[in-house]
């Protein structure tokens, strides 16, 4: 399928979802002949700061950086996702970058997102181990006009994705 690249943004509390997701979105799209780069965070995180914490300065590097990797593959034709950006600055920045962004709200309550927490970051936020999870200890700021609010405590993943690809092929087409 030839088609303008497009990036998709998709933000919410840690444990929300975006992650079961976008494994479900991402296969979807390939069929389709549409091949994304997913800019997996706690990978890409390795790569660009390899000793870098959660401080202020240190995610808003992090996510400059992200946001200008997404950009670059996005002018070579690559499709790109992420799954992170939980504060607005970071997202409208990307923004400056990516226009033609689409982001997508995933939203669950903090209670529930500790309980499926499997990656144990509310626990290490609960025990002190950690000062920065958004939603505990740094605010999470929700998108205010997203493309597209899921909620994933009544929607499940495989429906989720298919809202998503709904949302990118009516703006392929639109």
């Amino acid at each position: 399928m030839t088609h303008a690249p497009f990036a998709l943004w998709i933000t919410g509390l840690p444990a929300s979802g975006k992650s079961s997701i976008v494994a479900r979105l991402v296969p979807r799209l390939e069929t389709m002949g549409m091949p994304v780069e997913v800019l997996e965070s706690d990978a890409v995180r390795l790569i660009l700061t390899p000793n870098a914490g959660y401080a202020t300065e240190e995610r808003d590097l992090f996510y400059r950086a992200l946001a200008f990797m997404g950009s670059r593959l996005l002018a070579h034709g690559v499709d790109v996702f992420d799954a992170t950006a939980s504060r607005r600055v970071y997202r409208e920045f990307a923004r400056t970058l990516m226009p033609q962004i689409l982001e997508v709200s995933i939203e669950c309550p903090l209670e529930v997102c500790m309980e499926r927490d499997k990656k144990g970051t509310y626990r290490r936020g609960l025990e002190g181990t950690s000062s920065t999870v958004p939603g505990m200890q740094v605010p999470y700021e929700a998108p205010l006009l997203p493309d597209l609010a899921i909620d994933t405590t009544v929607v499940l993943p495989d429906a989720a994705a298919e809202q998503i690809q709904t949302l990118i092929l009516s703006r392929l087409h639109a």
